[in-house]
Formats: C-alpha cells, sequence, structure tokens
C-alpha cells in the first residue's frame, strides 16, 4: 500500500503553520488547512500558491464546531496521514484577563479534533507547544525535555494539558504524538513574501522592533532593565521558523518511518509513541542585543522606552535542543542575521504589496 500523502494542518494561516505547510507541500504532500481567520489572513493562501506552486485546500471554521470538523474528515479522512495542530489563541496578556477564553478555545479545539481523529482513526499528530511550560524560574538553562514543568498565566496552563491530553491518547487509543516545544521562531520565508502578520498589534519581539523601524508603530516597549543578565535585559533562545517549520517535516518523517500498514486491514501496527523535542539553538540573545542586530540591519535608530516588569517574564529561556538532533536528525541551520534580514526584506518587499 502507498504511503497516505495528505497533511491536515489546523491554524495553516498563522505564521508557523503557513510556513510550515510550504515545507510539506514542495515535498509533493497534500494540504489540508482548516483555520478560522481570527488572527490569520486568507490571503496566505496566495503566497504558499506563490512558493510552492500549488494551492492547499482550505476550509474556514471553527475548530468548536464539531460537525463542521467532522465533515472535513469525513471528506478526506482516508487519506490523512497526519495532522500538524498549531490552533492556539497565544496572548498572555489575554490570557490572565480572560482565561475562560482560553480554556474554551485551546482546550476544547483540541478535544474536539481528538474526538474527530479518533473517530475516522487518522492517528498521528504532531502539537504546537511552548517552552513556556518548564519551571524557568527555578530551573538553570539550559532545559531539558525531562526538566520540570510549572506554568504561572492561563495559556502555558493551557499548553501543558494538551500534553497531558495527547499523552492519554497514545496510553489509551492507540495515538502517535510528538510535541515540539518551541522556545522563540522569528524570520521570514526566504521568497521574503510570507512572514507573521497577524490582525492585531503584535506580541513577539522582532515584528514590533521591524514595525518600529518602519515607523508603522512609535517605539518598542521594553519591560523593565535589571534582570540578572549581562545587559539587565530578557535573555531568549531565538530560532528562524524555516528551521522550526523544517523541523516538523523531520517530525513527521520519523513517525511515518515507524508505521506499518497491515495490508489486509489497513491499520497501522507500529507501537502508538509519546515524544517531546524542543525546538530551538542553544543560542542566546538578549533584548538589548536583538535592537541593536535590528538597528545594525536596517540601518536606523530604535526607540524604545523602559516599562514595569510583567509577571510572566522570567530573565532567560533556553533550550536543549540534543533531543531534536538525535531523534528527528533535525537541528537549526540559520544565524540571528537571516532571522532579522529575511524578516526586514519581507516588509520592503514590492512584489507581495
Amino acid at each position: 500500500m502507498a504511503q497516505k500523502k495528505k497533511i491536515l494542518i489546523t491554524w495553516g494561516l498563522g505564521y508557523i503553520g503557513s510556513h510550515t505547510a510550504t515545507v510539506f507541500i514542495e515535498a509533493w504532500y497534500d494540504v489540508i488547512i482548516v483555520d478560522n481567520l481570527s488572527n490569520s489572513h486568507e490571503s496566505a493562501l496566495e503566497w504558499i500558491k506563490a512558493i510552492t506552486w500549488r494551492t492547499p485546500k482550505f476550509y474556514e471554521l471553527d475548530l468548536r464546531n464539531y460537525s463542521d470538523l467532522d465533515a472535513v474528515f469525513e471528506k478526506h479522512a482516508s487519506d490523512i496521514a497526519l495532522v500538524l495542530h498549531f490552533a492556539a489563541k497565544k496572548a498572555v496578556w489575554e490570557s490572565c484577563h480572560d482565561p475562560f477564553l482560553y480554556y474554551d478555545h485551546n482546550i476544547l479545539w483540541t478535544i474536539n479534533l481528538l474526538k474527530v481523529m479518533n473517530k475516522h482513526k487518522v492517528n498521528q499528530i504532531i502539537f504546537s507547544s511552548s517552552a513556556t511550560v518548564y519551571d524557568a524560574e527555578n530551573l538553570l538553562p539550559p532545559f531539558s525535555e525531562t526538566d520540570r514543568t510549572k506554568t504561572t498565566n492561563p495559556y502555558w496552563t493551557t499548553k501543558l494539558i494538551i500534553e497531558n491530553l495527547l499523552r492519554d491518547m497514545v496510553m489509551h487509543k492507540w495515538f502517535s504524538t510528538i510535541a515540539l516545544r518551541y522556545f522563540n521562531p522569528i524570520g521570514a520565508h526566504p521568497s521574503h513574501i510570507l512572514w507573521e502578520n497577524p490582525k492585531w498589534v503584535p506580541t513577539n519581539l522582532l515584528p514590533f522592533l521591524l514595525k518600529v523601524a518602519k515607523g508603522e508603530i512609535e517605539k518598542l516597549s521594553v519591560f523593565w532593565n535589571d534582570y540578572d543578565t549581562p545587559d539587565w535585559t530578557c535573555i531568549r533562545d531565538y530560532i528562524h521558523v524555516m528551521d522550526v517549520a523544517e523541523a516538523h517535516f523531520a517530525a513527521a518523517q520519523y513517525l511515518f518511518n515507524r508505521v506499518e500498514i497491515n495490508e489486509t486491514s489497513e491499520t497501522y501496527t507500529a507501537e502508538p509513541i509519546f515524544e517531546i523535542c524542543n525546538i530551538g539553538t542553544w543560542y542566546w540573545k538578549s533584548v538589548a542585543e536583538m535592537i541593536w542586530i535590528v538597528e545594525t540591519i536596517v540601518d536606523k535608530e530604535i526607540q524604545y522606552e523602559i516599562q514595569w516588569r510583567r509577571s510572566w517574564d522570567v530573565a532567560v529561556s533556553l533550550a536543549n535542543p540534543l533531543k531534536a538532533k538525535q531523534l528527528l536528525n533535525r537541528e537549526a541551520k540559520r544565524t540571528v542575521v537571516q532571522w532579522v534580514e529575511d524578516a526586514w526584506l519581507y516588509l520592503n518587499n514590492e512584489k507581495r504589496k
């Protein structure tokens, strides 16, 4: 039996989802995208097509609507090899203001997805998790997958809850799962026509920095400068979004290589697995360094102001990515200059406009 070649991506028009879609399409997988367009744009389909010369199948739907999601699987499930689950609301401040919104969306979205997958016997899933689940206040970085977890806000809590839901599916419903704990994805597709383009004001550092450089936002807010770090600003492990996208492809190949298909029953016979991998670089940059790097590349001074520390910020978040290298045979390849240059060239790409 030929290997199934369809990949379903939840929120596949968002930042990481759209970049990942290009990687799979260029490897000749058929991609199905479901997205509610709450913080993404349908125009991302045009940019995916411009890069890959193929348009993924798209369904606009809310994952909380079980019947709509079930209808998509009813149509395609026999050919779906894998689900990539990116769907999540992710603004920490918003989750603190309205935790019920995040429980209702992130957790219910996942429960409905797992129910439908189980019904249609689609049992492989890669989950978009986060490094924010680590007990960063008490651990010594870099963080490893076996380190203690602890969350301090509803958004981070939903990520950890979903990891545990997936672990249960592996134990009791014969699922195979890889949870990829991202550190800080930044950058843009090397075509410079696809990038992070939320409908609202960006909450991540690099998009904010570059919008200040473009004059679209007046100044950057730096949340306090008294951390116990060399320059007193927060330190983060940044990674190019294409390295993140390619890590999903490597994780998919790992799952596919484990699958054996029974020719008579057409069922997966491989033992179910649950794996967690950090997706980071082991290299760090502080907020102050990122400001300097952007200023150097765009040749413009970045205006910023110091504001009060946010309750959820930690001084240092840094990945130990060795497991991903060993298990998935994948490690980050791109440099910090590429991260920033690709994003800056996106913003100045006249063809995209």
